[in-house]
């Protein structure tokens, strides 16, 4: 039976047709996302083949504001470094809401046959180095711009305010600078005006395009640094005798390590102690004096964190006295992990199932890897979910690493479902 304000037509998407009850904003959001489809991958493609890394965005941040004072959204620049704001005001009231973007690329090089490859070399920590999109902010920034455009031209229908973050240095800033969604967060992006809950999505390397998956509560790990140094007493390595050897202190210490996760955790929390840097020694027939070990710890409790790092200390403690040494341990707490609001997922979630059908959205266990959109959702509720974006049929390589390839084909996907989700919340007057 047909109602005058709901009806059911049929799309057609990445050669699937499936059903799908639209309102009258649906009708919109789908006859924008149409006529900015071809102008948004044009963007993706200008970004993915100058790509930028963290806090120095310079050309992205340029390609991003002049676009968003194209549509008439009032433009702040300059934020945490390279970090670009934009306000769009709806003409009805209603809530303030956020949805953020990364815009930084890797010192990658790239490996793939796409004619808009990136060719970007540059100095990284003093050395010469190719940089690519190998994550996938290309697509994020690009799917955001995209979001702008449609919501722009239908600000007519939109309750409130909307807030685009384009952020910088995702991936961290280089040694010795501040940068990221934390530095963004303490220049009080998330104030003047204030959102009642923030929005965001990742691509997702191992998803088709045409899929979303979400997660909600715990989505994505804290993410710790730790640098340990293992000293003992240098001597010829003819002589072990006159030593205290750093580098079997070592080797017992990355050895009991990988304990901390089997036997002092919880074994139901999820954990990773990884120890990814050993350096020491100079010569073959020296016992050095000091031993450099270096990793990251993910988990997802403060609690965790705790018990991670205490361990480390009891261990590096009674492997270096047993020996007659010493140890340091700097452990560094930094991107926290990323929860999901339960509430505030379920009620977003069928506004993506309506976007792109029932069918193509789907739960995705936690993740190991981090994310500092953390730093947002801690200040207010937070939605972050992955966008499918290898091409049917393909394969991609994995995040970071040099055959990364996104498929242009997500790109009108995510601009639809985040257009979506987001006039969907503001009309329902925010989080209920």
């Amino acid at each position: 039976m047909r109602n005058k304000h709901r009806m059911c037509i049929l799309m057609f998407s990445f050669s699937v047709l499936f059903p799908v009850c639209v309102d009258a904003d649906d009708r919109k959001i789908e006859k924008a996302v149409k006529k900015y489809t071809t102008s948004t991958i044009e963007l993706r493609h200008q970004i993915h083949q100058y790509p930028e890394l963290g806090n120095r965005e310079f050309k992205t941040a340029e390609l991003v504001a002049n676009h968003l004072k194209s549509l008439g959204i009032e433009v702040q620049t300059g934020v945490a470094h390279t970090g670009v704001i934009g306000i769009l005001k709806g003409d009805k009231p209603g809530p303030v809401v956020a949805v953020r973007a990364d815009m930084d690329a890797l010192p990658v090089t790239e490996d793939t046959d796409l004619p808009f490859k990136s060719t970007v070399r540059t100095t990284y920590l003093g050395n010469d180095v190719g940089v690519m999109h190998a994550c996938g902010h290309d697509i994020h920034t690009s799917v955001q711009l995209g979001v702008a455009s449609v919501l722009s031209s239908i600000r007519k229908e939109i309750h409130g305010t909307v807030k685009f973050i384009f952020q910088p240095a995702e991936e961290g800033p280089p040694p010795g600078e501040e940068g990221g969604a934390d530095l963004m967060v303490r220049e009080n992006t998330m104030e003047n005006p204030r959102p009642v809950a923030v929005f965001g999505l990742h691509a997702l390397a191992s998803m088709e395009a045409g899929n979303i998956g979400y997660t909600s509560g715990p989505a994505f790990a804290a993410v710790d640094h730790f640098i340990a140094k293992v000293k003992g007493k240098q001597a010829h390595g003819a002589r072990p005798e006159e030593s205290i050897d750093p580098v079997v202190m070592a080797s017992e210490v990355v050895t009991a390590f990988q304990t901390i996760r089997s036997r002092s955790l919880n074994p139901r929390e999820p954990s990773v102690v990884t120890v990814g840097i050993i350096r020491g020694g100079q010569r073959f027939n020296i016992i050095p004096s000091e031993v450099h070990l270096e990793g990251t710890v993910r988990t997802y409790s403060e609690e965790a964190r705790d018990g991670v790092e205490n361990r480390m200390n009891q261990i590096l403690k009674g492997i270096t006295s047993a020996y007659g040494g010493s140890y340091e341990l700097d452990y560094d707490r930094g991107t926290p992990a990323t929860i999901n609001d339960p509430k505030l997922t379920a009620q977003v979630v069928p506004s993506l199932q309506r976007a792109i059908g029932r069918e193509n959205v789907m739960e995705v266990p936690p993740t190991m890897g981090g994310e500092d959109f953390s730093f947002f959702a801690n200040v207010v509720p937070g939605f972050y979910y992955r966008l499918g974006m290898v091409k049917p049929g393909t394969v991609s390589g994995g995040h970071h690493t040099p055959t990364f390839r996104a498929d242009d084909s997500c790109i009108p996907i995510g601009m639809k479902a985040m257009s979506t989700l987001i006039i969907d919340f503001m009309k329902s007057g925010g989080l209920q």
